[in-house]
């Protein structure tokens, strides 16, 4: 009998045992809908941060312009394009802040937002900097802190001036370019953003950019067009006979530094776009996205050595490194592919058409001393309209806001190129270009141990 009831009380347990370990998975699953605040809170942590460590990243590609460019020219404009640079950044900050992201992102319509004056975090986020965090549950249904993403934002308007400023270089007046800076990055650049990322026109209608393909490249890519048309080739670039005069690197490790450290601020410029980092399909999108970004600037440098024989007659360092460049902004409107391979055919056919163009510019006599109307405006369509290719979104969309887009930014900085021209002047002085903005501007030398001549134009 004792043995008996042991057996009972045994076979009980058991199964209430049992029992319990299998009831547990659906009232697990069944309490899932429940959100965790604990949870909530570490989403939006590490999505804040993610941001902020992604921007570092585009940060770190405002160095990367400076030095491709400062490379890229002759050492006696050099100087004047490490303070044009710093200047392009510290001007993109203040107008994105004032009045550029709230045009944006704030109270958008279909064709733009908010006039207001000064952006601002949200209130929970300003009581929770006083010590008030009662009201953060607002803030934390954002998915992650507002300025994290404005700052975010911001580098990417930073990121489309420098654009204009390496079709230029040598020969713009500093306060000309510094002034457009100005009506690009607190009204052109937010115009186009609130279309296609603030919920405008452009987005109501499907158009797909996603990481800026066209707000950012092909934007810099038209004001890039229309500045170098209106300032004129540099003194000596074509010859009277047609030729053109070689313009080599003036310094080939810093070019070359500056394409591999934008190379790497890419990463953040493409991943950083999916703007969360919740949930393990954030870090596979993630994942993906610089993939296909690395991809795509490998296969386009390649392709550009290729094709630079052919094109120039010799392996080009310019047109190579310009490949890469361009193999990243083709990938740039839509990075996450699951099928890789494509990222490698997208961004080989652009190096293709960035060696091309390079060449048919030069026969134009339109002196793009980088390469940033191939690079990124013609790699920047590009891409938009094979984004058709590797997504859902169908080419009539694409092709109808890269045209759209195109036609704004070309007539409105036609507009804004023209009227500074009439006032200030965009072309500095021809003794200037001679001797350089280094010492004709700014009275230094960004190589005071060598001896600089003045080049001779009497041929020109």
């Amino acid at each position: 009998m004792v043995r008996r009831s042991w057996f009972v009380r045994a076979t009980t347990s058991v199964l209430l045992a049992v029992g319990l370990v299998a009831a547990f998975p659906a009232a697990a699953h069944a309490a899932q809908p429940a959100a965790d605040p604990g949870q909530s809170d570490l989403q939006f942590v590490i999505s804040s941060f993610s941001l902020l460590i992604w921007g570092a990243l585009v940060m770190w590609m405002c160095a990367g312009f400076t030095m491709l460019e400062s490379g890229t020219v002759r050492t006696k404009n050099a100087s004047m394009i490490c303070l044009k640079n710093v200047g392009i950044y510290s001007i993109a900050a203040l107008t994105y802040l004032f009045i550029g992201y709230n045009l944006m992102y704030v109270d958008v319509g279909d064709l733009i937002g908010s006039f207001r004056f000064l952006y601002s975090p949200l209130d929970a986020e300003v009581a929770a900097l006083a010590g008030d965090v009662s009201g953060l549950g607002d803030a934390i249904g954002a998915g992650s802190a507002s300025m994290s993403n404005w700052l975010f934002q911001m580098l990417f308007v930073a990121t489309t001036a420098s654009i204009v400023s390496g079709a230029m270089l040598e020969r713009v007046r500093l306060w000309s370019f510094w002034l457009f800076t100005v009506f690009l990055t607190a009204f052109i650049y937010p115009t186009v953003g609130a279309w296609i990322w603030g919920g405008g026109w452009l987005e109501q209608a499907g158009f797909r950019d996603f990481a800026g393909g066209t707000v950012v490249h092909t934007v810099g890519g038209c004001a890039a067009l229309v500045g170098m048309m209106i300032v004129g080739p540099r003194l000596g670039k074509f010859r009277l006979d047609g030729t053109v005069k070689a313009t080599p690197p003036s310094n080939v490790l810093v070019t070359t530094l500056g394409v591999l450290i934008l190379w790497l601020g890419w990463f953040g410029f493409n991943a950083g776009s999916h703007g969360s980092l919740a949930t393990p399909q954030d870090v596979i999108i993630m994942s993906a996205v610089l993939i296909n970004t690395n991809l795509a600037a490998a296969s386009g440098m390649l392709a550009s050595v290729i094709i630079s024989r052919r094109v120039f007659g010799r392996v080009g360092l310019s047109s190579s490194l310009n490949g890469a460049l361009a193999g990243l902004v083709s990938v740039t409107a839509a990075p996450s592919m699951a099928d890789h391979w494509w990222a490698v055919v997208i961004g080989a056919i652009a190096g293709v058409l960035c060696t091309v163009v390079t060449w048919l510019l030069e026969r134009m006599k339109l002196d793009d001393v980088v390469g940033a109307v191939p690079v990124h405006l013609v790699a920047g369509v590009w891409g938009t309209l094979a984004a058709a290719i590797t997504t859902d979104v169908s080419l009539s969309t694409q092709l109808l806001g890269v045209a759209s887009v195109m036609a704004f930014v070309l007539i409105a900085s036609y507009v804004v190129w023209k009227l500074i021209d009439f006032v200030l002047g965009v072309r500095v002085a021809t003794e200037i270009e001679r001797i350089g903005q280094d010492i004709g501007e700014l009275g230094i030398e960004s190589h005071p141990e060598f001896l600089l001549a003045p080049d001779d134009f009497d041929e020109y």
